[in-house]
């Protein structure tokens, strides 16, 4: 359905995507992720037919959107990071303002403001001025703006930043009821690994505005299956304990949390004894040390030596 090919955009002498090469079937939802930086809202924007490349090309059924945009904008739902309404409107007014930018009139808009006010929950609030509404409310609404002209495709940026668990659960719902009743192709990048693992079929990872890694969620799984992951969990994690992981020259990763360390290391390493050796060198006692199943944010550590957050 779409098809990005060498798609470069540079700044200056700096670039925010350099040769970019992705594709994304018919009802898919596909995820796009990568630490702040890696080029994913200008990939997005290019996507889009917002932003021109420097160089490369987008096609959608195999004709380039850059020399056509206006075919490709009638088929796309665009949901920013920002949210974009007018917080002096209500939610309808909201609704069929945009809906006349996408040449909805009469009883056809009326029907369709409706439908995508049951779509997003916010029918019995429709009369209600946007500025009163919760973060996640605005971000309903954001997604309801995008659905209103029946698009065959959602590019969906970060839609979830920010909001309560209650609405970051009604959107996911929603991707993935849009998905399965109306075969809707999905764009969907996150800050959440938890949000791709329960959405999308396929995963791009960039970094650094470059492709470093593409596949199903299992494929990219496999990136790492010559390792293993080991949760260590302790009251007070000491400093010289975590240095001297960090200094083992068997593990090759040690990432820090509050209670918990997780080690990369090789598959066929028994490093059980050695951490508990260096625990008790350093006066700590562990509660647990498991073995852990790798996850894709195991994997996007690997690749990028940063989390999905940073």
């Amino acid at each position: 359905m779409i098809e990005l090919i060498d798609l470069t955009k540079k700044f200056k002498q700096n670039f925010a995507v350099k040769n970019l090469n992705m594709f994304i079937e018919k009802g898919e939802i596909v995820g796009l992720l990568g630490p702040n930086g890696a080029g994913k809202s200008t990939a997005i924007s290019m996507l889009s037919s917002l932003v021109e490349p420097t160089s490369g090309d987008v096609q959608f059924e195999n004709k380039s959107i850059l020399k056509n945009p206006s075919s490709f904008r009638k088929i796309v739902g665009m949901v920013p990071q920002e949210i974009a309404l007018y917080e002096d409107l209500t939610a309808e007014e909201n609704l069929q303002f945009f809906g006349r930018i996408y040449q909805l009139r009469g009883k056809k808009l009326s029907k369709k403001v409706d439908e995508v006010l049951e779509q997003i929950g916010l029918t019995d609030r429709r009369k209600d001025i946007v500025k009163k509404f919760s973060g996640g409310m605005k971000r309903r609404l954001n997604i309801g703006v995008a659905m209103l002209h029946d698009p065959e495709m959602l590019i969906m940026d970060e839609p979830t930043v920010g909001i309560d668990p209650q609405s970051r659960n009604y959107i996911l719902d929603t991707v993935k009821r849009l998905n399965a009743e109306r075969q809707m192709t999905v764009l969907y990048t996150s800050h959440y690994m938890e949000e791709v693992e329960f959405l999308c079929d396929r995963i791009y990872i960039m970094d650094k505005g470059n492709l470093i890694a593409a596949g199903t969620k299992e494929e990219i799984k496999q990136i790492i299956s010559s390792e293993k992951t080991v949760s260590i969990k302790a009251e007070i994690l000491k400093h010289d304990f975590i240095q001297a992981l960090e200094e083992n020259p068997l593990i090759n990763r040690v990432t820090v949390g509050e209670k918990e360390v997780t080690i990369l290391v090789p598959k066929d390493a028994n490093v059980f004894s050695e951490v508990i050796k260096l625990a008790e060198t350093n006066g700590m006692e562990l509660t647990s040390v498991d073995n852990k199943t790798p996850t894709l944010e195991d994997v996007f550590l690997h690749l990028t030596g940063r989390a999905l957050r940073d």
